[in-house]
């Protein structure tokens, strides 16, 4: 596709824009780092720089933080199941992403931060690993990255594509570029008819776009995690009931804290598991429950809830669906709050009812179908939250109801990850004799 007068215009004015605002980028290192001091850390990669020759991949995949580097970990454990040596590279743009990609994988992949999306950046990236591939993950749509590939022929997929009604509104300003650089992309692969539908409004060409389904559904439950519940069951104390609050954000613990206080009123020996989303709330969590009158122990320091602990602190990364699992009911943050809300598909895996707020903008066709399958309950509010939290500990069978719709639901949903893997299969090297 040949650059028209029209986008090498908007190309530079796009790249001239981002260079203007470099220094911002670097103000906004310093002041996460201050909250989350790996911020200070490989500020080369971010600017595509690295003191490594060059290391050319097969696969470039690119995920954002956690939930989009678990939403692709089924494509690379089948890419790395078929071909052992493959070479694949990781990007992300977070440092928990950073260290969830090692929890998954450890050395058999490589990890970078992703760069900046400035040409130049954007250029040394590319000429340093020189993928066979990209694999962009979910609504990374950054102009420079997707110009970048198609100008030196490597082809990209957009994989588990989402694009909420609320991001095409937002992508209003720069839809004139970004249509055109989702016009260089070989593959949006949708996870929906209506995700499809608003990347053609965005200014894909229909040809270009599948519904293939949602990778979430192909989420694996590990191995690990029916000997992990029988490790926590066995505890002393362990068998009271027990709710867990999982990736809350910072406006959503003042609910959570007061959700708690009123669900004790009616079982004073009630358990909160609680796993704030960023890692940096970690301290902030375990000093606002102590300073409720709780009794609070913590993953990383005492292992598992204490006998007399009101609040358990997961303050690790990578065990939240083995804590799901050992829980009575689940709220899923992020949701209270215009977030867009968190995987809902983790506590349906392993047979946990969830309950979550309003805002579900990043999760609109997941929630839809959980609740119609009565496999979730949403509730307006935070007073919402408490009633159905409440509803759902008094009532063993529909807890046990909706366990069993949510599971059949993930069951059922179950076969992006196949048609992703053959929709790519082409890109690869052929696999060893």
């Amino acid at each position: 596709m040949p650059k028209t007068l029209t986008e090498r215009l908007l190309r530079g004015l796009y790249s001239a824009t981002l260079y203007l605002l470099t220094p911002v980028t670097v103000y906004h290192l310093i002041w996460r780092g201050f909250r989350f001091t790996e911020y200070f850390q490989r500020w080369d990669e971010r600017y595509g720089r690295y003191d490594t020759p060059a290391e050319p991949m097969d696969v470039w995949l690119h995920a954002v933080s956690v939930g989009e580097v678990n939403a692709a970990a089924p494509v690379v454990d089948a890419l790395l199941r078929q071909q052992p040596g493959l070479r694949i590279v990781v990007t992300t743009i977070t440092p928990t992403g950073s260290e969830r990609v090692r929890a998954l994988w450890g050395e058999r992949v490589r990890h970078v931060y992703a760069p900046y999306d400035l040409p130049g950046a954007v250029g040394r990236f590319l000429q340093h690993y020189r993928p066979r591939v990209a694999l962009v993950m979910e609504t990374e749509l950054w102009p420079n990255l997707l110009f970048g590939c198609h100008d030196r022929g490597i082809p990209a997929y957009i994989l588990n594509a989402r694009l909420s009604a609320r991001s095409l509104r937002g992508y209003s300003v720069l839809r004139p570029l970004i249509a055109r650089a989702l016009r260089t992309v070989k593959q949006v692969a949708a996870q929906s008819a209506d995700d499809a539908g608003r990347f053609v409004q965005l200014g894909a060409e229909a040809a270009q776009v599948r519904d293939i389904g949602n990778l979430k559904f192909d989420i694996p439950v590990p191995d690990s995690v029916p000997g992990f519940v029988a490790g926590y069951r066995a505890r002393p104390g362990a068998m009271r009931r027990t709710w867990i609050a999982a990736s809350t954000h910072e406006d959503e613990e003042d609910a959570v804290l007061q959700i708690h206080r009123r669900l004790r009123r009616h079982w004073p020996d009630l358990l909160l598991l609680w796993a704030p989303r960023h890692p940096e709330r970690f301290p902030r969590v375990v000093e606002a429950s102590r300073e409720a009158g709780w009794r609070v122990a913590t993953r990383r320091i005492d292992r598992w809830p204490t006998p007399d602990c009101d609040v358990f602190v997961v303050d690790t990364l990578g065990e939240l669906m083995a804590f799901y699992a050992c829980a009575d009911v689940a709220f899923v943050g992020g949701s209270l709050q215009p977030v867009g809300g968190h995987n809902l598909l983790e506590p349906a895996a392993v047979g946990t009812p969830a309950v979550t707020g309003p805002h579900l903008h990043n999760f609109t066709e997941i929630a839809r179908r959980l609740k119609e399958a009565d496999a979730l309950e949403v509730a307006a509010d935070a007073q919402g939250v408490g009633d159905a939290i409440e509803r759902l500990l008094r009532d063993d069978g529909l807890r046990q109801r909706m366990a069993d719709n949510g599971r059949a639901l993930v069951e059922h949903g179950r076969g992006a990850l196949g048609r992703t893997l053959a929709m790519i299969a082409p890109e690869l090297p052929a696999p060893s004799p």
